[in-house]
């Protein structure tokens, strides 16, 4: 098992070593094998699909059981699996080091730290406990050995405070701090792809996808990794609560007849 973790981990950083890939994000053992067994290189957890898998809000889980949802997924697919740490469900810098290190060890080639306080009024940690925290969660995975790729997050575009200026000082303060890779989820347009891209290069930079963008131009415009985040959770959302709705209000089942056959799942997860 550790020898297969450590192929995993070598093979996630040589994956950011040039061109581009697309790491979509499952929410649970099921929708990682089906992920990997379409050929996708890698894949990323969603915390928002997590929670809403456990009924609960985004940001609404525990340490433990982000932990053994990591450990879950990690263990169901031969791909390396990115970790969707959240803030390290610490504040402080000791706290996060100590998370970090119990994340690093369940089986994930990489995870990430955001800079989101869960605060509305105060959306962001303090530019310095920002940079302190990422700081500490290099000092943390370098101490464990196991070379798991570490990714900032600057969240300031998803959480009420889109300044790109900021943003880039913060995501080029991580990357000194020691971060592996950059991400900036919520940025939307060529120029600010390519203003983050070039304010951290020749570090890599993961874009967060939208509809109307394609891998082809998110590559040409410099990012290396492209996830999806929740979106495909809420895909699968979208067509359960629509068939069920129907049910509810109009008492047929015309939805039900669109699902995929359940021998084709059957033989999808067939070992």
């Amino acid at each position: 098992m550790a020898n297969r973790i450590v192929d995993r981990v070598r093979e996630f950083r040589r994956l950011h070593e040039s061109g581009c890939f697309v790491i979509p994000n499952p929410w649970d053992a099921g929708s990682a094998v089906a992920l990997a067994g379409l050929g996708f290189r890698a894949l990323a957890t969603t915390s928002a699909g997590f929670a809403w898998s456990r009924g609960r809000p985004d940001g609404g889980v525990t340490l433990d059981e982000a932990l053994a949802h990591l450990r879950d997924v990690a263990a169901a697919v031969t791909v390396p699996v990115n970790a969707d740490f959240e803030g390290a469900f610490a504040v402080e810098p000791g706290r996060v080091g100590e998370n970090v290190a119990f994340a690093a060890a369940t089986g994930v080639a990489g995870l990430s730290v955001e800079d989101s306080t869960g605060d509305p009024a105060e959306p962001l940690f303090a530019f310095d406990l920002a940079v302190a925290r990422i700081r500490a969660a290099r000092a943390a995975i370098d101490a464990g050995g196991t070379g798991v790729l570490l990714t900032a997050r600057s969240e300031g575009f998803i959480r009420g405070r889109p300044d790109l200026a900021e943003t880039i000082r913060r995501l080029t303060a991580f990357a000194a701090a020691g971060a592996d890779c950059l991400y900036a989820p919520g940025i939307r347009t060529r120029e600010q792809v390519e203003a983050v891209v070039g304010a951290v290069a020749p570090k890599p930079v993961n874009v967060l996808a939208w509809d109307s963008a394609t891998v082809a131009e998110l590559a040409a415009w410099g990012a290396r990794r492209i996830s999806v985040g929740g979106s495909l959770a809420r895909a699968a959302w979208t067509g359960f609560l629509d068939a069920a709705r129907e049910i509810a209000e109009q008492g047929s089942f015309a939805s039900l007849g669109r699902a995929v056959a359940g021998s084709a799942l059957n033989e999808r997860f067939q070992s």
